[in-house]
């Protein structure tokens, strides 16, 4: 059974990755307005991975037999000053999540929670790569600013975040449907 400080730290960390979520479909539909398709792709894509981090957590916490909260959350962020902007915020909560993830890891470990601790090592990986990629699509969205079909078409060619489903990640409640 995971320490009651991990699993309450948890509960919550789920809140933020449906968090997460809400922003990143707010930020596709930005993009859908904008008739900018590949980003509006991206984000939505994005915002399906964050639900299912979320999912993951709750699998977690029924399989250690833990109560599963669902917190509610605050309405994401709707409207930007250019397409820069949603990508910027994007980067933010990524090295935020970041930050909790790293904090739930050292909570399990100071509670000498191993299984918990495990659990967290994927979503540490992850949000290297999801950090990595954000920054990246940042930097080229800067250097696009004035022509977002240019940003369009690189993700395009590199069709980042498409990389496809990683067999080693944990277990979702619901089988991520």
């Amino acid at each position: 059974m995971p320490a009651l400080a991990f699993s309450e730290r948890l509960n919550e960390q789920v809140g933020h990755e449906f968090a997460a979520h809400q922003q990143y479909v707010a930020i596709a539909v930005h993009y859908d307005a904008e008739d900018l398709p590949r980003l509006a792709a991206f984000f939505y894509r994005q915002a399906v991975e964050e639900r299912n981090h979320a999912l993951m957590m709750v699998q977690y916490l029924l399989d250690s037999d833990v109560e599963a909260l669902t917190p509610g959350i605050e309405a994401p962020q709707t409207s930007w000053e250019d397409n820069v902007a949603p990508v910027a915020l994007a980067l933010d909560q990524e090295r935020r999540v970041s930050e909790q993830i790293g904090a739930l890891a050292s909570v399990a470990r100071d509670a000498g929670d191993h299984a918990s601790e495990q659990f967290m090592q994927w979503f540490i990986k992850e949000q290297v790569e999801e950090v990595a990629t954000m920054s990246t699509l940042l930097t080229v969205a800067e250097r696009l600013r004035e022509k977002p079909m240019e940003l369009e078409e690189y993700l395009a060619r590199e069709a980042l975040g498409e990389e496809g489903e990683d067999p080693t990640a944990p277990a979702a409640a619901g089988g991520a449907l």
